[in-house]
């Protein structure tokens, strides 16, 4: 069992107006995940938590997530007020952990949204972005590889960092 098994339950239970198993599941998650996840987003098959049980995402009511997508771990979805409007994000995307997708915005298909970003603009499908606030890095079609599978092929360590 894990959150976005809890999810599934209490997004049942939402569409199907009984109004008590949403709650419940509300508090069991946020106290054994330290995850909160609304009973009324939407979210699509095939979307994974990258750490089962390490909870802290957050993602706020109404917030729609495609398919097939990978959610780090500590990852916020959130509202930025005054807009009415929550975050959309499409198929296929990599949210990293601890990033902050805040606001009326839309996140394209196949992006990469790198560990402790901060999105307050849309994303075109394909970006790869990182920083805060965020900002364009490159394109998905320029990777060797596909993130979302996790590949571990490459043996060595990276270079070490230069004095400027």
């Amino acid at each position: 069992m894990n959150e976005l098994f809890l999810y599934r339950i209490s997004h049942w239970a939402y569409v199907r107006k009984i109004p008590l198993i949403p709650q419940m599941v509300k508090f069991l998650m946020i106290l054994i995940y330290n995850s909160r996840i609304s009973a009324s987003c939407r979210i699509g098959k095939g979307t994974k938590l990258a750490h089962v049980g390490m909870g802290g995402v957050m993602i706020v009511s109404n917030a729609e997530i495609g398919e097939n997508c990978l959610i780090g771990a500590g990852c916020k979805i959130i509202r930025n007020f005054p807009y009415k409007n929550v975050p959309t994000i499409g198929n296929n995307v990599f949210l990293g952990a601890g990033c902050v997708i805040c606001g009326p915005v839309k996140i394209g298909n196949h992006v990469v949204v790198a560990p402790n970003t901060v999105v307050r603009n849309s994303i075109h499908d394909g970006d790869i972005v990182s920083g805060m606030p965020a900002r364009v890095l490159g394109n998905v079609k320029d990777l060797d590889y596909n993130i979302l599978e996790n590949p571990q092929y490459k043996e060595g360590w990276m270079g070490y960092l230069k004095p400027r």
